[in-house]
């Protein structure tokens, strides 16, 4: 499995893994929409990140949640152009931009953005041959529906081997179009909306996430106040810290290699428990 990555002349190495901090500079995301959509509050954020040990940065200008404003390609250019241009002057980190969108995707890298996060997994017009010529590493993400109708119910067979299907499909696209599998991350989508899942199909795939590893790629989770949490412990986004770091530590134990979050500080206090017993057990 490749660990080591170039993400636009930096390294990122994921032999150990590592905290991606969320930087939403939208004004809608469902849990920090509108707090960091000037460019100084972002780059302000980004830095507050890094220092308390995030070593991506993930910059985004489009939000998934249900019901979001629509954005065209141009607004979230211009969202998110000059925050990795000002992130690429201030910060050492790799950033990473969660695009679905090709000219974003070329924008952003040219403004300094090292890995192309898309939860459509380059299913937009254009993407899969963006990617190719960018030859950066990539994220593909599993998604069931661009924007599911009131009271949509997701169906799964089985919901990890349905989900490894449908990237293993992607993987094949992407690798058809020209980029490389060895810059491929997968991500399985934990979530509902867009992503299509319901509390029972998240706490299946965290159970099962070593399965996902299986598949020979890296593996990133994004469990960060996921709405399953809501759902099961009745807490708004904003009181799903402490749950969202208790499957954050199960699934860092099954071998998550990337782990996108809000908190940062506290994830990385988790990560560094987990690995401290994985030390321990390696060593006995």
């Amino acid at each position: 499995m490749q660990t080591v990555f170039n993400c636009s002349n930096r390294l990122l190495d994921l032999s150990r893994p590592r905290i991606m901090g969320i930087l939403n500079v939208t004004p809608d995301s469902f849990s920090d929409g509108g707090r960091y959509n000037t460019l100084d509050k972002a780059v302000r954020h980004a830095v507050e990140m890094v220092g308390t040990g995030a070593d991506i940065v993930d910059v985004g200008g489009e939000s998934t949640r249900p019901g979001a404003q629509t954005v065209t390609v141009q607004e979230e250019i211009d969202r998110v152009v000059p925050v990795i241009e000002a992130l690429r002057r201030e910060l050492d980190v790799v950033i990473s931009l969660d695009t679905s969108e090709a000219d974003v995707m070329r924008a952003g890298a040219a403004a300094g953005a090292g890995i192309i996060n898309d939860v459509r997994a380059l299913t937009r017009n254009g993407a899969l041959q963006a990617a190719a010529e960018l030859d950066l590493p990539v994220i593909l993400m599993h998604s069931l529906c661009e924007q599911p109708e009131p009271g949509f119910v997701p169906q799964y067979n089985d919901v990890v081997t349905d989900v490894k299907a449908y990237l293993a499909g992607r993987v094949a696209a992407a690798v058809d179009a020209g980029v490389k599998k060895e810059q491929i991350i997968l991500d399985p989508g934990f979530g509902g909306g867009m992503f299509g899942k319901a509390p029972p199909h998240d706490l299946a795939m965290i159970q099962r996430f070593s399965e996902f590893l299986e598949m020979g790629m890296p593996v990133l989770a994004g469990l960060s106040r996921k709405s399953f949490i809501g759902a099961i412990l009745d807490r708004p986004a904003s009181e799903r810290l402490p749950a969202s770091l208790a499957v954050a530590a199960l699934v860092l134990n099954a071998g998550a290699h990337i782990l996108r979050v809000h908190d940062v500080a506290e994830s990385a206090d988790v990560l560094n428990m987990v690995m401290a017993l994985k030390a321990l057990n390696e060593a006995a």
